[in-house]
Formats: structure tokens, C-alpha cells, sequence
């Protein structure tokens, strides 16, 4: 009966880190040739890092990136994909491509014509210049004003995202469909890792005591 307390304990503890989730939703991404869709055999490689601010429509995106093969042209969020591209290169590949969800025609001040650079923006997701126009209407839901099209379009945005069916494309004078890119992964918080820690320490306690009892 303890074990079966301290395993609600447990539970009840991951439970509080719902509410801290809620506010921002953190995504990282490894970019590279082999996630394209077709593959290609570019030497760059990347990472990404997306924020979504649920409560607030922020998105801000953190990106690094080296060893092109071309020079910068573009790059983007891409949304939704059919099927999910977590999983590895093959998977990603597998999922194939999309259009493109954020502001067209690239990131408003991403590094152009260079083969190495870093980037970090916030964009106000309820400003639909922070949209492809394209991906507004696919996802406006009967919105008639802005404010409810944005939100929508940040809705689908995210919900795509929780699904592995958004990627971060840097499109380049070598492949103009893209040379490097990586789909958005979500990031467990610190203080959820903190609270499973605890949760299974608890676990542990209250099996070992149960073993001395009996």
C-alpha cells in the first residue's frame, strides 16, 4: 500500500510541472543534408532552437549553422507534414516536404550569402507578417479578422510542431529546396527533469523500506 502512495506521490509530482509547460513550449533541431527531402550530401550541419510563448504568441528562433556547401538564400519554419519526422534522418526524410508556415520570403534579418552564421529572433505570432500568407488561409479556420487569424495560424503552428510535423529549412545557392534542415523535437523542462528525479528517488525509498518490513 505505501509503494502504491508513493507512486500517486510520483504522479502527483509530474503533475505540477503541467502548469510551467503551459507558458513556454521549448524545441530543438539538428540540421543536416540528410533530413532533406532528397537527401543530399551537403558537409553543413546546424542546430535550432524554437520557443513558442503559448500565453503571450512570441515565437522566438535561435539558429547556428556551418560548413555549407552553398551560400545562404533563405530559411523558414515549414508546417505541417503528413506524417512525423522524429525519429532520425530516415524518418525525416521519409516525411517529406511541405510549405512553408513563417514569414516568407525568409527570417526578417537571417544571414544571406554566407555558409556559416548564427541567428536569434523573437517574432510577435499574432502579427501576420510573421506568416506565409498561404499558410494563414489553410489554417484560418473561418477567422474573419487579423487578431483570430493569427491565433489560429500560431495554433496550428504549435500543434503541428507537438506532432513532429514541422521542420527548420536554410535554403542555399547549392540547393535551393533546401540544403540543411531538422524537425522541431521537443525539450522536457528542467524542473520536470528535477521532479522525475525526485519522483523515482521517492520510489526507491519507499521499496526499500517496504523490504525491511517485510
Amino acid at each position: 500500500m505505501r509503494l502504491a502512495t508513493a507512486l500517486l506521490a510520483v504522479t502527483a509530482l509530474g503533475a505540477t510541472a503541467v502548469p510551467s509547460m503551459a507558458h513556454e513550449v521549448v524545441y530543438r533541431a539538428a540540421l543536416n543534408g540528410a533530413s532533406e527531402f532528397p537527401t543530399n550530401d551537403s558537409a553543413g550541419t546546424g542546430s535550432a532552437r524554437v520557443t513558442f510563448d503559448v500565453d503571450l504568441y512570441k515565437m522566438r528562433v535561435e539558429v547556428s549553422f556551418s560548413g555549407l556547401t552553398g551560400n545562404t538564400t533563405n530559411s523558414h519554419i515549414h508546417c505541417c507534414t503528413a506524417t512525423s519526422g522524429l525519429g532520425g534522418d530516415a524518418a525525416a526524410s521519409l516525411a517529406g516536404n511541405v510549405g512553408v508556415a513563417t514569414r516568407t520570403p525568409t527570417f526578417l534579418d537571417f544571414p544571406a550569402g554566407v555558409t556559416f552564421g548564427s541567428y536569434d529572433k523573437t517574432y510577435d505570432m499574432l502579427d501576420l507578417g510573421s506568416y506565409n500568407p498561404a499558410f494563414v488561409t489553410a489554417n484560418a479556420g473561418g477567422a474573419i479578422d487579423d487578431l483570430h487569424k493569427a491565433q489560429n495560424a500560431f495554433d496550428a503552428l504549435v500543434n503541428g510542431a507537438a506532432a513532429g510535423k514541422a521542420y527548420l529549412n536554410i535554403h542555399s545557392s547549392y540547393k535551393s529546396g533546401g540544403e540543411i534542415r531538422g524537425f522541431l523535437a521537443p525539450v522536457p523542462e528542467p524542473e520536470t527533469y528535477a521532479l522525475m528525479l525526485a519522483g523515482l528517488g521517492l520510489v526507491g525509498w519507499a521499496a526499500k523500506r517496504r523490504a525491511r518490513v517485510c
